[in-house]
């Protein structure tokens, strides 16, 4: 009998201490973006899928015609390549991608067909969600679909850049 009068009484503290914390819940109204100051830009953290992201492939290395072979790749694999064109200035890097507050989930994806090998720049006054990639001359080629998924699991998922705040896709 003193069993079931102590377990009731656990049972019922226990009740007690979660709706406690509950109704204490201070995170009740957390989200993307709370808190966030007015000024600061809104980065799409939304991990993207190839056939949605649009980049624009730069040649930053003096092998004439990479940009427009390595568009075809990110062709072959779904993406939306925009444009094919020469770098200003050579780049010894992998690769380099540059961003805006709309490009971050697609930068994101698109580190890992460099294998997380490629530098990236976030800049907010990039309004459009275009990605510009621009290969250096260490750059060898694009991951294989088994590397990529491996390289996005290592990642993890999208963060919004240093200035920023997260939002979903859709808001």
């Amino acid at each position: 009998m003193r069993a079931l009068v102590v377990v009731g009484m656990l049972a019922v503290v226990a009740l007690v201490f979660v709706i406690v914390a509950m109704v204490r819940d201070t995170q009740s109204n957390a989200g993307p973006g709370e808190g966030c100051p007015d000024d600061w830009p809104r980065a799409d953290v939304t991990l993207r899928e190839a056939k949605e992201v649009k980049i624009e492939v730069l040649n930053g290395t003096d092998r004439p015609g990479l940009a427009a072979s390595v568009g075809d790749d990110f062709r072959n694999r779904n993406f939306q390549v925009e444009k094919e064109s020469t770098a200003k200035k050579q780049i010894d890097d992998v690769a380099v991608l540059r961003y805006g507050p709309k490009g971050v989930g697609a930068a994101h994806l698109l580190r890992a067909y460099f294998l997380n090998a490629a530098d990236h720049e976030y800049d907010p006054k990039i309004t459009t969600d275009v990605v510009k990639v621009t290969l250096g001359n260490s750059f060898q080629q694009l991951a294989t679909t088994t590397e990529v998924n491996q390289s996005l699991g290592d990642l993890g998922a999208p963060v919004a850049p240093p200035g920023s705040c997260p939002i979903a896709a859709d808001d």
